[in-house]
């Protein structure tokens, strides 16, 4: 999710964003909204649900995604990707230095992503079914998503991650307190 996550971020999730679940059953009992494009969610990985992922909506029940050239098109429209620079990486994220930050808008959610211009971009052409949602990582040539493994059923998802209330990572120093107290756009 660079650039809006880092390695070493822990974050706050709003687990009752999306309604109130009984637990270990994951029904839902008071449905109080479902996610937005834009949003940044933690959900059940569908493939082994004892992980949890964290990725970007793009596609909610009913939209027509495509993902070519690297760029998303929602229901035929493309959405346009503005230069913001290039990318410098720190610590455990060093490697990504390079990348092309593009800013992009999802409804009313601007948010950067990292393009590596040299890498093939996976295509993807598909209509989002009822009840699940696609997603994808803002660092979207290093993102295992809805283009490799499919969609993410309703009953998955955990809650909207909102914040970032602490960052460690040894290969950067240790405490980012720049990154502490930022919210997740």
């Amino acid at each position: 999710m660079m650039p809006t996550l880092l390695v070493g971020d822990f974050i706050l999730v709003n687990k009752y964003e999306y309604g109130i679940r009984l637990p270990v059953l994951n029904t839902k009992v008071v449905d109080l909204g479902s996610p937005q494009r834009g949003d940044v969610v933690v959900f059940r990985f569908p493939k082994d649900p004892s992980i949890d992922y964290i990725k970007r909506v793009v596609g909610v029940p009913g939209d027509h995604v495509e993902y070519r050239n690297k760029t998303l098109y929602i229901n035929g429209g493309k959405v346009a990707q503005i230069p913001a620079g290039s990318y410098i990486g720190a610590g455990s994220g060093l490697s990504m230095s390079g990348a092309d930050v593009r800013r992009e808008a999802l409804g009313d959610v601007e948010h950067d992503i990292l393009v590596m211009t040299n890498m093939h971009g996976v295509p993807v052409d598909a209509v989002v079914p009822e009840g699940h949602y696609f997603v994808m990582g803002d660092n979207r040539d290093n993102s295992n998503d809805s283009r490799y493994w499919g969609f993410v059923p309703d009953e998955n998802l955990v809650g909207k991650a909102f914040m970032i209330w602490m960052n460690w990572d040894s290969a950067a120093g240790g405490v980012a307190w720049d990154r502490i107290g930022n919210s997740i756009e």
